[in-house]
């Protein structure tokens, strides 16, 4: 099965705090890969450095055949990213900040927009700055999903979402990766983990701890944490 992710050796120092250190996984075609750590563990840190938003220290990135560093800007057409934190102008509508993202790339994203914005119960008219956080979230999560990306890459995109719109995300992303894609979701949440990735790693102190298949047991994962805590 083909590589959509292929990072080797990735190390990225921001000096006396913590980056991450010889980071080395693939993500396959069709996977929903889980990428699962404390805060601070390097996650987002790991991601930036994919998309081409930082630059690291030593190692490569391949993502989807093209390098991170000599081919972002053609990486970022086929990608749909979510941050951890969804920001956009407070006074524009959310139908606005919505075709504004699809328009960026130059597609009309508007069917595919209305589906995800009926399944995620989105209100279109109201403006940014009226939406609670998991609302934002919401929005954020159609400006990646809209046009249909081969890659998803999602940051903690659950957070601040009720039970029932989770459901409808995963199935919205199992929909996407059933018709091709790949999905990365950085998440502290081990169910969702358990129960919708076909592959996951832990990260911890900046360094890739675990690959596996889940199941990973609830005692493994938590160790992690109770490690962290302890420091």
């Amino acid at each position: 099965m083909e590589n959509v992710i292929e990072i080797r050796n990735l190390t990225k120092s921001y000096g006396k705090n913590r980056g991450v250190i010889d980071v080395s996984l693939d993500v396959k075609n069709g996977e929903i890969f889980g990428f699962l750590g404390p805060n601070g563990a390097g996650k987002s840190t790991t991601i930036r450095s994919m998309l081409g938003f930082l630059k690291f220290n030593e190692g490569s990135i391949r993502i989807l055949g093209m390098d991170s560093v000599k081919e972002h800007e053609k990486i970022l057409r086929s990608v749909g990213y979510m941050p951890s934190e969804a920001w956009f102008y407070d006074t524009m509508k959310v139908s606005d900040v919505i075709k504004y993202a699809a328009d960026v790339r130059g597609l009309d994203c508007s069917k595919e927009a209305a589906k995800i914005c009926e399944k995620l119960k989105v209100n279109k008219d109201k403006r940014i700055k009226e939406l609670s956080l998991g609302n934002r979230k919401k929005v954020s999560i159609v400006c990646a999903m809209q046009h249909k990306p081969e890659l998803f890459i999602f940051d903690e995109p659950t957070s601040g979402l009720d039970p029932l719109i989770q459901k409808h995300f995963f199935e919205l992303i199992s929909e996407y990766v059933a018709n091709g894609a790949t999905c990365l979701l950085s998440t502290h949440v081990l169910t969702e983990v358990n129960k919708y990735c076909t592959s996951a790693a832990i990260m911890r102190e900046g360094r890739l701890m675990m690959l596996d298949t889940p199941k990973i047991d609830d005692e493994t994962f938590l160790g992690f944490y109770e490690d962290e805590e302890e420091k």
